[in-house]
């Protein structure tokens, strides 16, 4: 079971703002609660932060479990006369999320707060009211009156995220901005946390990626962090959608619950020798888990591993959210439980002499 300080630890790594290229917050405090189990902590140049285990075997390939800690955000690319913020996304939005939201910029001298805004219904001809939001048609509020005022504060290229704090509903809930993918960082540092108590035969090194919500097709900061480890086989943990909401097709788009389990994918960028051994781990223990299709890519950190350096042995574990990309994404606590027993069972199944050539 996640612990009172795992829960605290989780809660901390949510809150810190990091979206994609400036991950450097959440990825300290994630390295800082790795230095109090990990034998080897470090990070490197593209904001890829490790934590590893050596299991008696320092210096052979390492299992990899990699989760992004980066999160969809937005830039501020102008500042008018007036001290008004223009901005762009950073990721993939819904535009209609931003209206009337808080935002938390991370400005020279820390964080600046301001808000979205856009001109009030009262204002708005009838055609117009019926009209989606667009991103250039919004603006960020500081409170400065002028571009003197507002640009001692903040400059074009500042980054920020919509400012909404954990909050816990019943039956285990828990509600924040950034669960996509804060919450996979924190599901690979809990296996690694588990598997120092109960060691593995290899290594096996935790890793927090960067920059996968604005580069998971181009490899981004997964593609460099598996090239660098060479590993024997790679796990990667992300969200997946809950559809056991209203209006979601589930013919397309799988029968997947909130608090029913882990998602295990199958198909593109998916080693079948590691599925297949992520299923038998998963009865053993009893966890219960569901079976994702991926026939094409899988839109995740899997994606650029799988094809990293001469190839690598891949999984995919996915923890079902409700609202992704939202500031209020919905997460069943127990299967962050589950999602690091599973990781941690598979990587003390590995040894060195594990074989995951499909035959």
């Amino acid at each position: 079971m996640l612990t009172d300080a795992s829960l605290t630890f989780l809660t901390a790594l949510l809150d810190a703002p990091g979206p994609s290229g400036f991950e450097a917050a959440p990825a300290r405090r994630w390295r800082s609660e790795a230095q109090g189990f990990a034998d080897e902590v470090r990070v490197d140049v593209n904001g890829n932060s490790f934590a590893t285990l050596h299991g008696g075997a320092a210096g052979r390939p390492p299992v990899m479990l990699a989760g992004h800690v980066d999160e969809i955000g937005l830039m501020v690319v102008h500042i008018d006369d007036q001290g008004y913020l223009w901005f762009e996304t950073i990721g993939g939005w819904d535009p209609q999320v931003f209206v009337g939201q808080r935002v938390t910029l991370l400005g020279r001298e820390g964080p600046v707060l301001g808000l979205i805004g856009k001109p009030a219904i009262h204002l708005i001809g009838k055609e117009d009211r019926e009209k989606v939001s667009k991103v250039g048609d919004l603006w960020i509020d500081i409170g400065a009156t002028s571009k003197a005022e507002a640009g001692a504060m903040i400059r074009v290229g500042d980054a920020g995220v919509l400012a909404a704090g954990v909050l816990r509903l019943p039956n285990g809930r828990l509600v924040s901005r950034s669960l996509d993918n804060r919450i996979g960082a924190f599901v690979v540092l809990e296996a690694l946390r588990r598997i120092a108590t109960t060691p593995a035969s290899v290594p096996v090194t935790a890793v927090a990626t960067a920059q996968e919500e604005i580069a998971f097709s181009g490899g981004g900061g997964a593609r460099t962090s598996a090239t660098g480890l060479s590993p024997l086989a790679a796990i990667v943990v992300d969200v997946t959608h809950a559809t056991d909401t209203p209006a979601v097709e589930k013919k397309k788009h799988g029968d997947v619950a909130l608090g029913g389990g882990v998602v295990l994918s199958r198909g593109s960028a998916i080693n079948s020798c590691v599925f297949d051994l992520l299923v038998q781990v998963a009865e053993a223990e009893g966890i219960p888990f569901a079976i994702q299709a991926a026939p094409r890519d899988t839109g995740t950190d899997a994606d650029a591993i799988f094809t990293a350096h001469h190839g690598v042995a891949t999984g995919l574990v996915s923890v079902p959210i409700r609202y992704m990309h939202s500031p209020n994404e919905v997460v069943a606590l127990e299967d962050l439980d589950r999602a690091a027993m599973l990781l941690a069972a598979f990587a003390r199944r590995i040894t060195s002499e594990s074989d995951f050539v499909p035959r």
